[in-house]
């Protein structure tokens, strides 16, 4: 017999000769013989079942599930699996008082087995643990992917409100500030979604005021589901919540709304945890709602800006047929650093003024000086007479700008006379305009200047040209002489080759010259770089049109 005393000092009786050594674990340790009674037992067994004793009875003082484990492997069943089991046995599981127990057996050789427990308890907590928070960081790296994939705020709201119902709660509302007191209420439940414009008091709902200021959420156990409002509990919920968390949706500098989370009755509330992680979601969904608010409000300023930047759409005015077209340096922009208006005269008689110009550099910088120059040369619509005074203080303002970069362009007033078409052509810098005659004669207009924005003084010289029937003045920037491809991607287009073209397009109308010479400078260039190309082609017409006498071609045309 063996004698030792527990951590309480009381005295206990083993039997056996398997020594002292394995008294003193603190891991629980039972003996048993084939018939399952008790052979001997350490301390930390004793602490785990008070009842046991010497020659006591497992299934009296050890869980169903360990004597179960015991009687089997004391008496197994003749097969090749049990035999396996006999030699060596797996470690089993079970609980008792509370505790999670790993049970490891071991065959004495002599009928007698050894049962050693394991309190798995807290590991196991620690391994749901880490396994919830794994969960959770797919869920929310899931989450981000989603709400990301789409700059919609309309979308990131409804996904939002998806995704909080799928994996937060049984139902999701998320709720956008307030516009003209209106909210844009989402409210998402089982797979499905409703979106709703209500006018609501966000008072009723405790910390639903905060949230949507962006402050921190009242804790969940504070909030009473019962005094919740209609429109905050869905139709088809099953009966008033049982628990309720609400968590603000910040934003970049501004919230972005707020998420409130509803749990079915019977069900337990939220946790601490819960709780943080249905914040941490709220952060990805109101950074997500952000970033799409953001992007459609400066889709839309982009939109009305470009709209204002793009080259007008021209059409017969005066009398005249003015046609145009314009390609930027890249395909995937819509503006750049060449430009073209058509001003008509706002009384009868009077010039229309046509101007195209090209500005040093390319891109949104290039294409923000088109917009200043466009807008200058409209306000000096009333000198339109006098070229030179136009140049003049369209250099004046271009030089005291905060930029450095220029431009050059050329003014052609354009008006009806008879049966042909007068023009006033001034060059400041830029190509002289060329003139198709019907022959297919191609003759370059006597004029020439200094560009502006660059010297102090802009000197020119005007050169007035006659349209009969059918002849066209064309006015281009450098973009189409100097692009460069052919055969060999690196031969520039040249004048010489614009020349050939522009004859060939004797007899047509303005729109079709344009077209024909925009497809064979884009043939030229292929797929290669190039500059931004724009041209405009200005025709005698052939025939009188009504509407330049009934004046329904007066005004700027514009895209």
């Amino acid at each position: 017999m063996t004698v030792f005393e527990d951590e309480s000092g009381r005295s206990r009786e083993t039997a056996g000769a398997a020594g002292t050594s394995w008294h003193g674990s603190p891991h629980p340790a039972v003996v048993a013989d084939r018939q399952g009674g008790v052979v001997e037992f350490n301390a930390a067994a004793a602490d785990l079942f008070p009842r046991m004793r010497v020659g006591t009875w497992l299934d009296e003082v050890v869980p169903g599930w360990l004597a179960d484990a015991h009687r089997r492997l004391a008496h197994p069943a003749p097969t090749p699996a049990a035999a396996a089991a006999r030699a060596g046995p797996a470690p089993l599981r079970g609980s008792h008082d509370g505790r999670l127990l790993r049970a490891h057996p071991t065959d004495s050789g002599h009928g007698d087995v050894a049962w050693w427990l394991v309190d798995d308890s807290d590991l196991t907590a620690a391994q749901d643990a880490l396994r919830t928070e794994r969960e959770r960081h797919t869920l929310l790296a899931e989450a981000s992917t989603q709400l990301l994939a789409s700059l919609n705020p309309d979308r990131c709201l409804e996904t939002a409100a998806l995704l909080a119902a799928a994996h937060l709660g049984d139902a999701a509302l998320v709720i956008s500030p307030p516009v003209r007191n209106r909210y844009t209420v989402v409210t998402a439940m089982e797979g499905g979604f409703e979106r709703r414009q209500l006018t609501l008091d966000p008072a009723l709902v405790p910390g639903l005021t905060e949230a949507l200021q962006g402050f921190p959420p009242v804790p969940a156990r504070w909030i009473d589901p019962a005094e919740l409002p209609d429109w905050a509990v869905p139709d088809g919920f099953g009966g008033p919540p049982g628990a309720v968390a609400i968590a603000a949706l910040p934003g970049h500098g501004v919230p972005a709304g707020a998420l409130i989370l509803l749990r079915r009755g019977g069900r337990p509330a939220f946790e601490a945890s819960e709780e943080l992680f249905a914040r941490l979601f709220a952060a990805r969904a109101g950074a997500a709602l952000s970033a799409a608010r953001l992007y459609t409000e400066q889709a839309r300023i982009t939109r009305a800006l470009i709209a204002e930047l793009l080259p007008p759409r021209l059409h017969h005015v005066g009398g005249v047929d003015f046609a145009g077209g314009y390609r930027t340096s890249q395909d995937t922009e819509r503006i750049g650093g060449d430009f073209y208006d058509v001003h008509a005269g706002t009384e009868d008689g009077q010039e229309t003024l046509a101007v195209l110009g090209d500005v040093c550099g390319k891109g949104l910088d290039a294409a923000v000086l088109t917009g200043r120059i466009r807008s200058t040369v409209q306000a000096l619509l009333p000198l339109a007479d006098d070229h030179q005074s136009v140049l003049r203080l369209l250099n004046g303002a271009l030089l005291t700008a905060r930029h450095t970069r220029f431009a050059t362009l050329v003014l052609a007033s354009v008006r009806r006379a008879g049966s042909q078409v007068r023009l006033r052509l001034t060059s400041a810098g830029h190509p002289r305009p060329l003139i198709l005659r019907a022959t297919g004669e191609v003759e370059e207009a006597d004029t020439a200047g200094t560009l502006v924005g660059a010297l102090p003084v802009v000197n020119s010289r005007s050169a007035t040209v006659h349209l009969l029937p059918g002849e066209t003045c064309l006015l281009y920037t450098d973009g189409i002489t100097e692009a460069r491809g052919g055969p060999l991607g690196s031969a520039m287009f040249g004048e010489d080759r614009l020349c050939s073209a522009l004859a060939e397009c004797v007899g047509l109308p303005a729109e079709a010259i344009v077209e024909r010479l925009q497809m064979i400078a884009g043939d030229w260039v292929g797929h290669g770089p190039h500059d931004d190309m724009a041209v405009v082609a200005i025709t005698a017409p052939h025939t009188h049109h009504l509407s330049a006498v009934n004046g329904h071609t007066r005004g700027r045309y514009t895209a």
